[in-house]
């Protein structure tokens, strides 16, 4: 399948920072594909999004690259870069409000996205919204919080964009909606071939709706793996401890929640980002920088050990070095 994200090796430092917002992270996006995204807040996740959109922060430093189908974003400019912008890629923000602009009526927001006036009416009848026809003529005030979300959702389609990046777009909604709403993105993607990055808190969702999932933590991709091996045998602890702490309704029981806080941007650290949180910290961890190590079957771990508990059936292939990937 073609690739229509492709990130490699992207960091991103800021100015007084002491670690980078992202720090050698890569991933891909590949037509009809769902990727996942998910990590505490702080974790880098939206600033991978943006990159896609050459939104980076003022003054930031950059290495790696950054291309959407077949385009270098980091390297657009001015007239190409609104284009890419406004045709390629596509945004669905969690506040759809920081989206819509209070004084314009809701078909003009579709419109000036390309779609035509009936184009607008089916796009709105599409994301379940009760009389697309009345809703043309409102503005963002008269709506609902769940209403907006759906003309945000609306109107990221309307420019029939490549590649969708999903930011907590389905987190205000109930859960019937959100159900709407991810079975019209799933349309999205299989009749017009687009790629959806999926970011989420939500990890039963990502289980469900993502083909692969990448776990970060303090600008790093910790896990990538398909989603179905990614939640039935996790192989990093920091995954391990948010599956632990995410409530289900099958097996009700205590949370078991990961002790401490993510690193700040002005917490600096020279090992794994983890260490100071994780039950399976080696002394070694702290100064070790972990890099991915290959899971059989696809996907990566970056680990500098496998713990005891890893589940049952999980196959690290072992490394070419002295401190090892997979159990003996």
């Amino acid at each position: 399948m073609t690739k229509l994200l492709s990130i490699e090796d992207l960091t991103v430092t800021v100015p007084g920072a002491a670690r980078p917002l992202l720090d050698s992270v890569s991933l891909s996006v590949a037509e009809g594909e769902v990727v996942g995204l998910v990590g505490e807040s702080g974790s880098g996740k939206s600033t991978t999004a943006k990159a896609a959109l050459g939104l980076l922060p003022e003054g930031s430093t950059t290495t790696g690259t950054v291309r959407v189908d077949g385009s270098d974003v980091l390297s657009l400019r001015g007239e190409e870069l609104r284009r890419h912008r406004s045709a390629t890629v596509a945004m669905i923000h969690q506040d759809p409000r920081a989206a819509l602009n209070p004084v314009r009526r809701i078909g003009d927001f579709l419109t000036e996205r390309g779609a035509t006036k009936d184009e607008a009416l089916d796009l709105l009848a599409a994301v379940g919204l009760p009389d697309p026809a009345r809703h043309l003529r409102q503005r963002p005030h008269e709506l609902s919080g769940g209403m907006l979300q759906r003309v945000v959702i609306a109107g990221a389609l309307a420019a029939r964009p490549r590649l969708l990046l999903a930011d907590e777009a389905t987190s205000a909604l109930d859960v019937t909606t959100q159900a709407e709403i991810l079975t019209q993105l799933r349309k999205a993607r299989e009749s017009r071939g687009a790629g959806l990055l999926f970011i989420t808190h939500d990890l039963h969702l990502a289980a469900a709706y993502c083909d692969r999932v990448h776990v970060m933590y303090a600008g790093r991709v910790v896990e990538h793996r398909a989603a179905k091996a990614l939640f039935t045998a996790p192989a990093h602890p920091y995954t391990r401890g948010l599956l632990a702490c995410s409530p289900t309704l099958g097996e009700p029981g205590p949370l078991d929640p990961i002790p401490g806080r993510p690193p700040s941007l002005s917490d600096a650290f020279e090992g794994c980002p983890f260490v100071d949180r994780c039950g399976e910290a080696e002394d070694a961890c702290a100064t070790w920088h972990p890099e991915p190590s290959p899971v059989r079957g696809g996907g990566t771990v970056t680990c500098r050990r496998t713990a005891p508990q890893t589940p049952a059936g999980l196959d690290l292939v072992p490394r070419n070095d002295n401190e090892g990937a997979g159990p003996k």
